[in-house]
């Protein structure tokens, strides 16, 4: 099994110069992104590592407000070593969490938030934030980008505002989608699982149109369970 400093060398960010967005899914070796309705579940423990190592590099986890409810998202919190780890390099201790919500159809009592140790940011339409971002002001800070759609390069500017450049996107497949579709993925991180699963579940990056969008391999890791972790940088 690799090693935790193992996987921080193989995840080692650039120095930093402007927003980088990087993806993180797990898939099956069909190209399912769900078992049993979560992605989750198609997981391990060195994939769950890799998670950990990632959200400790990021200064800012990104996640669609779907995947925040289909996936019992709780309060974001990395553990005693990485803060330490973020504290040597100037980052603060905890990454902040960001739920993209584009009619901000969420509960202020969520887990998410009642159980952040740092506050949480939700990322929403102008429209919608007039219509219901007060009913967050306790638990969160409300960003309004665009109309009626959220304008994902607008968000990506106004987390550059505030110092946050190192983007970990979570998903789910749509945002994925849509931050293809923009031209704002810089990298991808995929857990390649020794399952095949057949059903209906959906691939990783969902709505997109179809384009050549080619991507270079910077890194493969593998484990002892059957596992890959495949480093994905684009052109």
């Amino acid at each position: 099994m690799p090693t935790r400093q193992e996987l921080f060398a193989a995840y080692e960010l650039p120095g930093r110069a402007g927003s980088h967005v990087r993806m993180n899914f797990v898939s099956s070796a069909d190209g399912a992104v769900t078992l049993g309705g979560r992605s989750g579940a198609l997981g391990g423990g060195t994939d769950r590592a890799v998670m950990q190592v990632l959200r400790t590099m990021a200064d800012v986890v990104l996640v669609g407000a779907g995947t925040v409810r289909a996936e019992g998202y709780g309060g974001l919190r990395v553990d005693v070593d990485d803060v330490r780890w973020r504290q040597a390099r100037d980052l603060d201790d905890q990454p902040v969490i960001a739920v993209v919500s584009g009619r901000l159809q969420l509960d202020p009592g969520d887990a998410v938030f009642a159980d952040a140790v740092r506050r949480p940011v939700i990322v929403t339409t102008d429209a919608a934030a007039a219509a219901r971002g007060r009913l967050f002001d306790s638990v969160a800070d409300v960003i309004a980008c665009g109309d009626q759609e959220v304008d994902l390069a607008a968000m990506l500017d106004e987390f550059t505002r505030r110092g946050w450049t190192r983007v970990l996107c979570e998903g789910g497949p749509h945002l994925f989608g849509d931050l293809l579709d923009a031209g704002l993925v810089a990298e991808v991180c995929l857990t390649l699982a020794p399952r095949f699963v057949g059903g209906d579940a959906g691939r990783i990056a969902q709505g997109a149109g179809e384009s050549d969008r080619r991507f270079a391999l910077a890194g493969v890791v593998t484990d002892d369970e059957g596992f890959v972790f495949l480093r994905y940088t684009a052109r």
